[in-house]
């Protein structure tokens, strides 16, 4: 049966969608009355009966938390681990691969996040190793053959930015796991843009490593993310530090943990994941499928409507697209269209090179705007970007 969203009551139970036309979700989304209640609720326990007394009461919603990030993910609850963001947690299992020697290479696709791209650098730098970017399709995503026929004894490991952070591309995730499993190489996903608008299943996409913000399309609070680790390639892995919580201490020393938790510390944000839990709850009531049609169809129509401005450019890339819009207007540079739109306060982000670098040079692109769309959007409020978007391009022209 086709799920319906009730979208008034939706937006009723979000305080910020009466304050402002929120259209950077891809950045941090609006949490609902219910995920603000878990967080405060708790630091308001936290201060009648003390944060530790606190947060062993809260352990049982902790592992619904756990479970629900897991069955969001068609994975099971032994191969999540929480942490503070997305970036650390994709940094804790890049750190706990072997080490890089001479020689080595790294596969990237070309919308790789510049965080990740960053690190996996430094490391090939100390090692002699090299990152080499996989060629892309005809629509601009990453080309599963072209990986193959790149394929050697020497690739230790294939990276793929799920939904990059500066556009509309829908990479084919599974594709992908399709080559890396066959070859038998360890594949890590940045689903940061994926979790909470996409249907997600581990298990069909292939990955060994995918990790996603509580903050973006889940609707979550800052602070808290989910880590995916698969139970077999867990096994491989050495954690770059242990704490009381990852490893107990035996006769012969320290006994580290054989779940995804050998990645977390006993010390919390118990309040922040709490509500991470609240909102993986909702997410799952709602339906990831009624989620990604709604924003296809809303998406899609923002996109059209942009594209139909005199003076306004839109840069997104893929066949099937996300709902990420990211467009330039002439004469207005994004970081100052952002700024002219908060004073009406409808809210987009604006997003240079560092984010997607390879792409964005690959492209000649130094900045684009992007208006980024939830369930929570209605169409009016499309109108209202978009007239004010016209506005500004006249102005300019």
């Amino acid at each position: 049966m086709t799920r319906t969203l009730d979208i008034e009551q939706l937006r009723a139970q979000t305080p910020g969608c009466a304050i402002s036309t929120h259209f950077n979700h891809s950045g941090s989304s609006l949490p609902s009355d219910t995920v603000l209640a878990a967080v405060t609720e708790h630091l308001q326990r936290e201060s009648l009966y003390g944060p530790m007394e606190a947060a062993a009461n809260a352990a049982g919603l902790i592992d619904e938390a756990r479970a629900d990030a897991a069955g969001l993910i068609g994975a099971a609850p032994a191969e999540i681990a929480f942490s503070s963001s997305g970036s650390a947690a994709w940094g804790l299992a890049f750190a706990a691969l072997p080490p890089l020697v001479e020689g080595d290479r790294i596969l990237v696709g070309r919308q790789e996040w510049g965080g990740n791209l960053s690190t996996m650098q430094a490391a090939a730098k100390r090692a002699g190793a090299r990152i080499e970017t996989i060629p892309v399709n005809e629509d601009g995503s990453v080309d599963a053959n072209a990986l193959a026929a790149m394929i050697d004894d020497r690739v230790r490991l294939v990276a793929l930015t799920w939904l990059p952070a500066n556009g509309g591309l829908i990479n084919d995730a599974a594709a992908i796991g399709r080559v890396t499993r066959a070859a038998g190489i360890p594949y890590f996903i940045d689903a940061a843009q994926a979790l909470g608008q996409l249907p997600v299943d581990v298990s069909a996409i292939g990955c060994d490593m995918l990790k996603g913000s509580g903050r973006k399309f889940l609707r979550g609070p800052r602070g808290a993310a989910i880590l995916y680790l698969r139970k077999a390639f867990l096994k491989t892995l050495e954690p770059a530090y242990l704490d009381v919580l990852s490893s107990t201490w035996g006769e012969d020393g320290p006994n580290v943990r054989t779940d995804a938790q050998r990645f977390e510390t006993s010390e919390k944000p118990i309040a922040l994941l709490l509500g991470l839990g609240a909102a993986l709850k909702q997410a799952r009531s709602l339906g990831v499928d009624a989620i990604r049609r709604r924003i296809r169809e809303l998406s899609g129509q923002l996109r059209g409507q942009l594209a139909a401005i005199p003076g306004v450019a839109i840069h997104d890339l893929g066949t099937e697209k996300s709902g990420l819009v990211s467009f330039t207007v002439a004469g207005i540079a994004p970081q100052a269209l952002r700024g002219k739109l908060a004073e009406k306060r409808i809210t987009i982000a604006a997003n240079g090179i560092p984010y997607t670098p390879l792409d964005m040079m690959a492209r000649g692109l130094n900045e684009i705007a992007r208006a980024s769309v939830s369930y929570l959007n209605t169409t009016d409020e499309i109108d209202r970007l978009c007239d004010n978007v016209a506005a500004l391009a006249r102005q300019a022209a």
